[in-house]
């Protein structure tokens, strides 16, 4: 299976993954042109369209893309994305023949209460809610609900490609190093992502046993986010400690 990030919008990218035989998904699209010049350029075959949320940066270009290609639309349960085809939830599979694929379904709420991930044919389609070195802010969820949506992606296998939605690395993570200062794997992969936006090249996707090594927001247990965490005046448990740096996250402009 081939993963090309599709830039779109101001800084989304539209996931496309398709195989040798011209067969084609693609993932949130936010908007049509770009998925349409993809598939056109490529010689693919438009076969599914995968939605994680309802944010329209997400969705935006998906009626446009069902007027000129009829497939089915994977969607969670939520009535705010009406062009849904197939609904689809926590535990359930999306299996696919062509091009042949198979991903498990996981609830993922916080950045959304809605919010699915897609795990399967090497890749985690993570939407909003993992980024490269972050995560996604909360608008519906709560702190306690996205720290066991992350500590469920960070269980997965280590290999997989990691195809979250927006080009935020490079500020993530320059906030990640401000908690956790001396980890020589962020500082690499930090160097790498520059290299890479110097080229204005795609940070992603990335393994995601980088980021279990280089995320904070996976590592709320580790002895440099406690500390960091310590210094903040916050001196509780694990969601306490993913809170606090979400919350420093959120106003962080360096």
């Amino acid at each position: 299976m081939q993963v090309v990030p599709l830039p779109a919008l101001a800084d989304n990218y539209i996931w496309l993954l398709h195989d040798d035989a011209g067969q084609a998904i693609v993932v949130d699209p936010g908007e049509a042109a770009p998925v349409e010049a993809a598939l056109k350029e490529r010689g693919l075959e438009l076969r599914a369209i995968l939605l994680t949320h309802h944010h329209h940066d997400h969705i935006g270009g998906t009626e446009a893309l069902l007027s000129t290609h009829p497939v089915p639309v994977y969607a969670p349960r939520d009535e705010r994305i009406a062009s849904a085809t197939l609904r689809v939830g926590d535990g359930d599979e999306v299996k696919l023949d062509h091009p042949y694929a198979h991903f498990e379904v996981i609830a993922v709420p916080g950045h959304t209460t809605t919010h699915i991930a897609y795990a399967g044919a090497g890749v985690l389609l993570c939407g909003d809610t993992l980024f490269s070195m972050g995560c996604g802010r909360l608008f519906e969820g709560t702190p306690t609900q996205m720290l066991a949506s992350l500590d469920r992606l960070a269980s997965l296998p280590g290999d997989l490609l990691v195809c979250c939605a927006h080009e935020y690395t490079a500020a993530n993570g320059r906030f990640a190093q401000t908690i956790d200062p001396d980890n020589v794997a962020l500082a690499a992969r930090q160097q790498e992502v520059a290299a890479l936006r110097a080229h204005d090249r795609p940070s992603l996707p990335v393994t995601l046993d980088t980021e279990r090594a280089t995320n904070p927001f996976l590592r709320t247990d580790n002895d440099a986010v406690i500390a960091w965490s310590r210094d903040h005046g916050v001196d509780g448990d694990r969601v306490a400690r993913f809170a606090a740096m979400r919350a420093s996250k959120d106003v962080f402009r360096g």
